[in-house]
């Protein structure tokens, strides 16, 4: 690896390390989901827990075993969050939970599951700014362009892009306040 690719790797770990830090602890997520071809709009209440992971937890370690990493400690750090969701406007009355566990390891975040798959995947990872980070996920025809911003302490927003066979399919725009 070269000077100018290790530092970029070192960069960017540092930055999502820094990231998953400042983001740490409980969220309340208020979000839209737009389908662009029908024009339906559907609304989601979320209470969503981040945990900061350090290198070497469990989670991790399970995570880069998901992933078939040699070095199962390789992944620098990550986060471990936690959701129960409400639909107001919708027939669904029962709360939908769930979790979700990202790691890092250079400019690649490693996921357990992704949106639309219960399978592990990656997503490119990169920062606009040391508050702004942006993934790109792509699998099963399917991609996923996300924006989360730290508006503060208290505020972060995401735009999420969803694309099928090359074509924008939905947007989800979410507005988080920490509890």
């Amino acid at each position: 690896m070269t000077l100018a690719a290790n530092a970029v790797q070192l960069s960017t770990e540092a930055l999502v390390e820094s990231f998953f830090r400042d983001t740490e602890g409980d969220w309340r997520s208020e979000r839209r989901y737009y389908t662009l071809k029908s024009g339906d709009i559907q609304e989601v209440v979320s209470l969503v827990s981040i945990k900061f992971l350090a290198r070497g937890s469990d989670l991790l370690i399970d995570l880069a075993q998901r992933h078939d990493m040699a070095d199962l400690e390789s992944l620098v750090c990550g986060a471990q969050v936690t959701w129960e969701s409400q639909y107001p406007n919708s027939e669904r009355r029962k709360p939908v939970t769930g979790s979700t566990v990202f790691g890092v390891k250079a400019e690649t975040l490693y996921r357990d599951r992704g949106f639309a798959t219960s399978k592990p995947v990656t997503a490119t990872c990169a920062f606009r700014d040391s508050r702004t980070m942006t993934l790109f996920t792509d699998y099963n025809n399917s991609s996923f362009e996300e924006e989360l911003k730290l508006i503060s302490h208290q505020y972060r927003t995401r735009q999420t892009i969803i694309k099928r066979a090359g074509e924008e399919q939905m947007i989800g725009q979410y507005l988080e306040k920490r509890l």
